[in-house]
Protein backbone atom coordinates (compact mmCIF):
# COMPACT_ATOMS: atom_id res chain seq x y z
CA UNK A 1 0.00 0.00 0.00
CA UNK A 2 1.40 3.32 -1.04
CA UNK A 3 2.15 5.64 2.00
CA UNK A 4 1.00 8.75 0.32
CA UNK A 5 -2.65 7.37 0.91
CA UNK A 6 -4.32 8.52 3.92
CA UNK A 7 -4.14 6.34 7.49
CA UNK A 8 -7.72 5.62 7.46
CA UNK A 9 -9.00 3.59 4.67
CA UNK A 10 -11.80 5.13 2.75
CA UNK A 11 -13.62 2.12 2.70
CA UNK A 12 -13.02 -0.98 4.03
CA UNK A 13 -11.29 -3.38 1.04
CA UNK A 14 -13.91 -6.55 1.92
CA UNK A 15 -16.55 -3.99 0.86
CA UNK A 16 -15.14 -2.75 -2.24
CA UNK A 17 -11.46 -4.30 -3.13
CA UNK A 18 -10.77 -1.42 -6.05
CA UNK A 19 -11.57 1.55 -3.80
CA UNK A 20 -7.47 1.88 -2.59
CA UNK A 21 -6.60 1.95 -6.58
CA UNK A 22 -9.42 4.08 -7.44
CA UNK A 23 -8.25 6.88 -4.56
CA UNK A 24 -4.58 6.38 -5.23
CA UNK A 25 -5.41 7.48 -8.94
CA UNK A 26 -7.35 10.86 -7.44
CA UNK A 27 -4.52 11.56 -5.54
CA UNK A 28 -1.91 11.65 -8.78
CA UNK A 29 -4.37 13.73 -10.72
CA UNK A 30 -2.82 17.27 -11.39
CA UNK A 31 -6.57 18.33 -10.04
CA UNK A 32 -5.02 17.33 -6.22
CA UNK A 33 -2.41 19.65 -6.42
CA UNK A 34 -2.25 22.17 -3.95
CA UNK A 35 -2.09 25.38 -6.25
CA UNK A 36 0.86 26.69 -5.16
CA UNK A 37 2.84 23.53 -5.74
CA UNK A 38 1.20 22.99 -9.65
CA UNK A 39 4.02 23.97 -12.03
CA UNK A 40 1.30 23.50 -14.93
CA UNK A 41 -1.13 25.52 -13.15
CA UNK A 42 1.33 28.35 -12.98
CA UNK A 43 2.61 27.96 -16.23
CA UNK A 44 -1.07 28.72 -17.63
CA UNK A 45 -2.00 32.25 -19.72
CA UNK A 46 -4.62 32.97 -17.25
CA UNK A 47 -2.21 32.89 -14.50
CA UNK A 48 0.02 35.14 -15.68
CA UNK A 49 -0.76 37.94 -13.55
CA UNK A 50 0.19 35.56 -10.55
CA UNK A 51 3.73 35.23 -12.33
CA UNK A 52 4.20 38.38 -12.80
CA UNK A 53 3.22 38.96 -8.70
CA UNK A 54 5.68 36.43 -8.10
CA UNK A 55 8.24 38.34 -9.94
CA UNK A 56 7.55 41.42 -8.15
CA UNK A 57 7.94 40.12 -5.20
CA UNK A 58 11.24 37.46 -4.67
CA UNK A 59 13.52 40.04 -5.27
CA UNK A 60 11.39 43.16 -3.78
CA UNK A 61 11.29 40.79 -0.74
CA UNK A 62 15.19 39.46 -1.14
CA UNK A 63 16.56 43.00 -1.32
CA UNK A 64 14.17 43.91 1.81
CA UNK A 65 15.99 40.94 3.83
CA UNK A 66 19.39 41.71 2.72
CA UNK A 67 18.96 44.91 3.81
CA UNK A 68 19.31 46.69 0.40
CA UNK A 69 19.54 50.93 0.57
CA UNK A 70 19.81 51.97 -2.36
CA UNK A 71 21.61 50.84 -6.02
CA UNK A 72 23.75 52.03 -9.42
CA UNK A 73 22.78 50.38 -12.60
CA UNK A 74 25.59 49.42 -14.53
CA UNK A 75 24.98 48.34 -18.32
CA UNK A 76 27.16 47.50 -21.33
CA UNK A 77 28.08 44.99 -24.29
CA UNK A 78 28.56 41.08 -23.64
CA UNK A 79 31.32 41.57 -25.91
CA UNK A 80 32.98 43.84 -24.07
CA UNK A 81 35.69 41.54 -22.31
CA UNK A 82 38.61 41.97 -20.29
CA UNK A 83 41.84 43.13 -21.60
CA UNK A 84 43.67 39.77 -22.20
CA UNK A 85 40.91 38.33 -23.22
CA UNK A 86 40.00 40.37 -26.30
CA UNK A 87 43.97 40.65 -27.00
CA UNK A 88 43.77 36.66 -27.31
CA UNK A 89 40.81 36.44 -29.69
CA UNK A 90 42.52 38.97 -31.73
CA UNK A 91 45.21 36.92 -32.16
CA UNK A 92 43.11 34.04 -33.06
CA UNK A 93 41.34 35.98 -35.64
CA UNK A 94 44.61 37.30 -37.21
CA UNK A 95 45.90 33.55 -37.39
CA UNK A 96 42.63 32.69 -38.96
CA UNK A 97 42.84 35.03 -41.35
CA UNK A 98 46.76 34.77 -42.59
CA UNK A 99 46.08 31.22 -42.70
CA UNK A 100 43.28 31.75 -45.46
CA UNK A 101 44.35 34.81 -47.14
CA UNK A 102 41.54 36.75 -49.03
CA UNK A 103 38.34 35.03 -47.11
CA UNK A 104 36.54 38.44 -46.27
CA UNK A 105 34.78 36.90 -43.38
CA UNK A 106 37.79 36.16 -41.96
CA UNK A 107 39.08 39.88 -42.60
CA UNK A 108 35.94 41.16 -41.22
CA UNK A 109 36.23 39.35 -38.01
CA UNK A 110 39.36 40.37 -37.46
CA UNK A 111 38.33 44.14 -37.81
CA UNK A 112 36.04 43.71 -35.04
CA UNK A 113 38.26 41.97 -32.85
CA UNK A 114 40.53 44.71 -33.48
CA UNK A 115 37.34 47.45 -32.05
CA UNK A 116 36.53 45.21 -29.56
CA UNK A 117 40.13 44.83 -28.29
CA UNK A 118 40.26 48.58 -28.49
CA UNK A 119 37.16 49.08 -25.83
CA UNK A 120 37.95 46.15 -23.34
CA UNK A 121 39.60 48.86 -21.32
CA UNK A 122 36.03 49.95 -20.24
CA UNK A 123 35.89 46.15 -18.72
CA UNK A 124 38.53 47.65 -16.38
CA UNK A 125 37.14 51.02 -16.22
CA UNK A 126 33.58 49.11 -14.89
CA UNK A 127 35.37 46.87 -12.42
CA UNK A 128 37.21 49.94 -11.06
CA UNK A 129 34.22 51.64 -10.71
CA UNK A 130 31.98 49.30 -8.81
CA UNK A 131 35.02 48.66 -6.93
CA UNK A 132 34.79 52.13 -5.69
CA UNK A 133 31.11 52.76 -5.09
CA UNK A 134 31.28 49.47 -3.45
CA UNK A 135 34.03 50.15 -0.58
CA UNK A 136 31.75 53.54 -0.13
CA UNK A 137 28.64 52.23 0.14
CA UNK A 138 28.85 48.93 1.98
CA UNK A 139 31.08 49.69 4.42
CA UNK A 140 30.94 47.76 7.69
CA UNK A 141 27.30 45.81 6.45
CA UNK A 142 26.11 48.89 4.78
CA UNK A 143 24.09 48.35 1.70
CA UNK A 144 24.07 51.61 -0.24
CA UNK A 145 25.06 52.21 -4.03
CA UNK A 146 24.67 48.19 -4.37
CA UNK A 147 25.92 47.56 -8.03
CA UNK A 148 22.77 46.07 -10.19
CA UNK A 149 23.99 44.08 -13.54
CA UNK A 150 22.06 42.14 -15.94
CA UNK A 151 24.16 39.14 -14.46
CA UNK A 152 25.76 38.05 -17.26
CA UNK A 153 29.21 38.48 -19.11
CA UNK A 154 31.43 41.40 -20.26
CA UNK A 155 31.19 44.54 -18.98
CA UNK A 156 28.19 42.93 -16.43
CA UNK A 157 31.06 40.48 -15.18
CA UNK A 158 32.93 43.64 -14.96
CA UNK A 159 30.38 45.50 -12.31
CA UNK A 160 30.17 42.43 -10.23
CA UNK A 161 33.60 41.60 -10.27
CA UNK A 162 34.60 45.21 -8.71
CA UNK A 163 32.03 44.60 -5.91
CA UNK A 164 33.41 41.01 -5.67
CA UNK A 165 37.21 42.71 -5.12
CA UNK A 166 35.43 44.86 -2.30
CA UNK A 167 33.90 42.57 -0.70
CA UNK A 168 30.44 43.70 -0.76
CA UNK A 169 27.28 42.66 -1.83
CA UNK A 170 26.03 42.88 -5.75
CA UNK A 171 22.51 41.81 -7.49
CA UNK A 172 22.33 40.22 -11.13
CA UNK A 173 18.99 40.00 -13.07
CA UNK A 174 19.46 37.34 -15.46
CA UNK A 175 16.48 36.73 -17.91
CA UNK A 176 15.56 33.65 -19.68
CA UNK A 177 15.93 33.51 -23.50
CA UNK A 178 16.19 31.04 -26.34
CA UNK A 179 19.75 30.50 -26.29
CA UNK A 180 20.47 29.08 -22.61
CA UNK A 181 22.13 32.00 -20.56
CA UNK A 182 24.62 31.14 -17.31
CA UNK A 183 24.85 33.92 -14.39
CA UNK A 184 28.62 35.39 -14.18
CA UNK A 185 30.36 34.06 -10.87
CA UNK A 186 30.84 37.14 -8.99
CA UNK A 187 27.59 37.75 -8.21
CA UNK A 188 26.19 37.33 -4.87
CA UNK A 189 23.84 34.03 -4.99
CA UNK A 190 21.17 35.41 -2.37
CA UNK A 191 20.39 37.81 -5.22
CA UNK A 192 21.11 36.71 -8.16
CA UNK A 193 17.52 35.90 -10.36
CA UNK A 194 16.14 34.61 -13.44
CA UNK A 195 13.32 36.92 -15.06
CA UNK A 196 10.56 35.57 -17.46
CA UNK A 197 9.29 39.29 -18.07
CA UNK A 198 11.37 41.84 -19.12
CA UNK A 199 8.90 44.33 -17.88
CA UNK A 200 9.52 43.21 -14.31
CA UNK A 201 12.99 43.08 -14.85
CA UNK A 202 13.54 46.69 -15.93
CA UNK A 203 11.42 48.02 -12.87
CA UNK A 204 13.75 46.25 -10.34
CA UNK A 205 16.63 48.15 -12.28
CA UNK A 206 15.75 51.22 -11.47
CA UNK A 207 13.51 50.83 -8.53
CA UNK A 208 16.15 51.32 -5.86
CA UNK A 209 18.39 53.41 -8.28
CA UNK A 210 20.34 56.49 -7.53
CA UNK A 211 22.55 56.30 -10.74
CA UNK A 212 22.66 54.86 -14.21
CA UNK A 213 25.88 54.27 -16.37
CA UNK A 214 25.80 52.53 -19.57
CA UNK A 215 29.33 51.24 -20.84
CA UNK A 216 29.81 50.81 -24.61
CA UNK A 217 27.02 48.23 -25.39
CA UNK A 218 24.27 46.93 -28.31
CA UNK A 219 20.05 46.56 -28.57
CA UNK A 220 20.21 44.93 -24.83
CA UNK A 221 22.32 48.30 -23.34
CA UNK A 222 20.61 51.28 -25.74
CA UNK A 223 16.94 49.35 -24.45
CA UNK A 224 17.64 50.19 -20.69
CA UNK A 225 18.93 53.49 -21.70
CA UNK A 226 16.36 54.78 -23.94
CA UNK A 227 13.66 52.96 -21.52
CA UNK A 228 15.35 55.06 -18.61
CA UNK A 229 15.13 58.11 -20.47
CA UNK A 230 12.37 58.42 -21.86
CA UNK A 231 11.19 57.55 -18.11
CA UNK A 232 13.08 60.75 -16.66
CA UNK A 233 12.08 63.03 -20.03
CA UNK A 234 8.34 62.13 -19.25
CA UNK A 235 8.63 62.32 -15.65
CA UNK A 236 7.20 58.57 -14.84
CA UNK A 237 10.31 58.49 -12.22
CA UNK A 238 12.13 60.50 -10.54
CA UNK A 239 15.41 61.83 -12.41
CA UNK A 240 18.90 60.47 -11.44
CA UNK A 241 22.08 60.88 -13.38
CA UNK A 242 22.68 58.66 -16.32
CA UNK A 243 26.56 58.35 -17.48
CA UNK A 244 27.63 57.71 -20.94
CA UNK A 245 31.05 56.01 -20.50
CA UNK A 246 33.13 56.26 -23.66
CA UNK A 247 32.12 59.59 -25.16
CA UNK A 248 33.69 58.82 -28.79
CA UNK A 249 31.70 55.64 -28.61
CA UNK A 250 28.09 57.22 -27.82
CA UNK A 251 28.64 60.65 -29.95
CA UNK A 252 29.54 58.07 -33.20
CA UNK A 253 26.59 55.81 -32.70
CA UNK A 254 23.93 58.31 -31.64
CA UNK A 255 23.69 62.04 -32.95
CA UNK A 256 21.78 63.57 -30.07
CA UNK A 257 22.45 67.11 -31.53
CA UNK A 258 20.79 66.01 -34.93
CA UNK A 259 17.38 64.77 -32.94
CA UNK A 260 17.25 68.16 -31.50
CA UNK A 261 17.84 69.79 -34.94
CA UNK A 262 15.06 67.27 -36.49
CA UNK A 263 12.83 68.74 -33.59
CA UNK A 264 11.99 65.56 -32.22
CA UNK A 265 13.71 66.14 -28.65
CA UNK A 266 13.79 69.40 -26.77
CA UNK A 267 17.56 71.07 -26.30
CA UNK A 268 17.00 70.87 -22.52
CA UNK A 269 16.75 66.66 -23.05
CA UNK A 270 20.34 67.01 -23.89
CA UNK A 271 20.92 67.40 -20.00
CA UNK A 272 19.58 64.37 -19.06
CA UNK A 273 22.85 62.25 -19.88
CA UNK A 274 26.82 62.98 -19.75
CA UNK A 275 29.89 61.73 -20.61
CA UNK A 276 33.12 60.09 -18.86
CA UNK A 277 35.57 57.88 -19.26
CA UNK A 278 37.36 56.52 -15.90
CA UNK A 279 35.98 55.38 -12.90
CA UNK A 280 37.16 58.44 -11.14
CA UNK A 281 35.25 60.81 -13.74
CA UNK A 282 32.03 58.65 -13.42
CA UNK A 283 32.24 59.04 -9.54
CA UNK A 284 33.00 62.72 -9.81
CA UNK A 285 29.46 63.10 -12.25
CA UNK A 286 27.48 61.63 -9.96
CA UNK A 287 28.78 63.79 -7.48
CA UNK A 288 28.40 66.39 -9.07
CA UNK A 289 24.34 65.60 -10.42
CA UNK A 290 23.85 65.40 -6.60
CA UNK A 291 25.50 68.31 -5.38
CA UNK A 292 28.12 66.60 -3.32
CA UNK A 293 31.31 68.01 -2.96
CA UNK A 294 34.48 64.52 -4.12
CA UNK A 295 35.65 63.25 -1.27
CA UNK A 296 32.58 63.13 0.67
CA UNK A 297 29.99 60.16 1.12
CA UNK A 298 26.71 60.88 0.83
CA UNK A 299 24.31 58.18 2.84
CA UNK A 300 21.50 56.72 0.73
CA UNK A 301 18.79 59.92 2.58
CA UNK A 302 20.83 61.98 1.57
CA UNK A 303 20.75 61.06 -2.41
CA UNK A 304 16.71 60.40 -2.23
CA UNK A 305 16.38 63.88 -1.01
CA UNK A 306 18.25 65.82 -3.59
CA UNK A 307 16.69 63.28 -6.24
CA UNK A 308 13.40 64.47 -4.94
CA UNK A 309 13.87 67.86 -5.12
CA UNK A 310 15.53 67.18 -8.25
CA UNK A 311 12.50 65.91 -9.37
CA UNK A 312 10.28 68.31 -7.56
CA UNK A 313 12.49 70.97 -9.35
CA UNK A 314 11.80 69.31 -12.70
CA UNK A 315 7.79 69.51 -12.56
CA UNK A 316 7.42 73.51 -11.46
CA UNK A 317 7.37 72.83 -7.45
CA UNK A 318 9.89 75.15 -5.71
CA UNK A 319 12.85 73.14 -3.97
CA UNK A 320 12.32 74.59 -0.66
CA UNK A 321 8.40 73.52 -0.51
CA UNK A 322 7.58 77.21 -0.73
Amino acid sequence: MSDRLPRELPKELSEDPEALARVERIMESPSYRLAELDTDLLAQDETRSVRLLLEYLKPQMAFTENDIRSTIVLFGGTRIVEPAVAQRRLEEAVAARDASPGDAALTRNVRIAERIAAKSHYYDVAQDFARLVSEAGQPEGDRHYVIVTGGGPGVMEAGNRGAWDAGAKSIGLNITLPMEQFPNSYITPELCFQFRYFALRKMHFLNLAVALVAFPGGYGTLDELFDTLCLIQTQKMDPVPVVLVGEAFWRGMLDFEFMVEEGVIAPEDLDLFCYAETADDIRHQILDWYGVTPGARPDAASLTERRQAAARGRRGIPVNGG
